[in-house]
């Protein structure tokens, strides 16, 4: 599907394809690439990498136009946080965007004041940075919840949703840290080609903006490695205790078997036969009483 829209009065309006300086290109079959190609110069590399989810952001620059990757995030499923990427060819007149999703333009400030292609990206970029910032205010509070329940039992469904986060707040730095490569590029680009001194502050925002999103997922992501770090502990200072209870309960209850054998065996009472009973048994347990004391003395030196 290919929208076309212009900017009119800093606003974003639809329009035909003669008076587009804006083409929202959501996932084009194959005529609609062609199309693409023949009309607005898109190469086919550059439709191909647009449409690649796994697409590594980053920016080329060429002499009439600008190329750049760029990494957004999905919305949330509700179990793992997505990330995606998307197209855009800018060039002094035009800007091109090419995505597999229809989600671009629909979160972006239509009224927000732009009047060249060039603000409609800035509008699109900073639209991307601000639901990065949003998506780890949700991280946040899911850490709080797995955190509460680190004092009970935490069944699979938390287990699987903490490590499906770690997972996702990886992609997250690695998107956010490569996206902000681009904003540093496209800023150099800028003071280089002529951009307008309100286009300049405003990528200075975002790389700033961006930087924050940064730190913020990486120590999200260092809190949730902290996190499965801390429940295996937990999972192993658990079991130690239930072993050294086991532990104990072996070294006491093993001299009292022992006892209870000898002390049985019609041997001991031939081994004892020239010493009166009552002087026999209470040697008996005097020599277990020793033994065990040894025992514990050895244990504690030991643990």
């Amino acid at each position: 599907m290919i929208e076309c829209f212009r900017t009119e009065n800093g606003a974003l309006l639809e329009a035909p394809e003669e008076q587009a300086s804006v083409w929202l290109c959501v996932a084009p079959d194959a005529a609609e690439q062609s199309r693409l190609c023949e009309r607005l110069g898109v190469g086919a590399q550059a439709l191909e990498s647009s449409l690649d989810p796994d697409e590594v952001a980053r920016i080329e620059i060429k002499p009439d136009h600008l190329f750049l990757i760029w990494k957004r995030p999905e919305s949330f499923d509700g179990r793992v946080f997505n990330v995606s990427s998307f197209g855009v060819v800018l060039s002094e007149r035009r800007l091109v965007v090419i995505c597999s999703s229809n989600s671009l333009l629909a979160r972006v400030d239509l009224q927000a004041g732009m009047s060249t292609p060039l603000e409609v990206l800035m509008a699109m970029l900073a639209e991307s940075v601000h639901h990065y910032l949003g998506h780890l205010r949700i991280v946040k509070q899911v850490a709080r919840e797995i955190q509460l329940q680190f004092g009970r039992t935490m069944d699979n469904q938390h287990l699987v949703q903490m490590y499906s986060l770690s997972e996702s707040l990886v992609y997250y730095v690695n998107a956010i840290q490569s996206n902000g490569a681009v904003l540093a590029l496209l800023r150099s680009h800028g003071q280089k080609h002529g951009f307008g001194p309100d286009q300049l502050e405003a990528l200075n925002d975002l790389i700033i903006e961006n930087e924050q999103s940064y730190q913020q997922a990486k120590i999200h992501a260092q809190v949730f490695t902290n996190l499965i770090e801390a429940r295996g502990n937990l999972a192993n200072n658990g079991m130690n205790h239930a072993l050294r209870n086991l532990t104990l309960i072996n070294v006491v209850f093993l001299p009292l078997n022992l006892l209870a054998s000898i002390g049985g065996m019609s041997e001991f009472s031939v081994m004892t036969a020239g010493m009166p009973w009552w002087l026999s048994f209470p040697a008996l347990l005097l020599g277990m009483a020793v033994l065990g004391g040894a025992m514990a003395v050895a244990l504690r030196r030991m643990a």
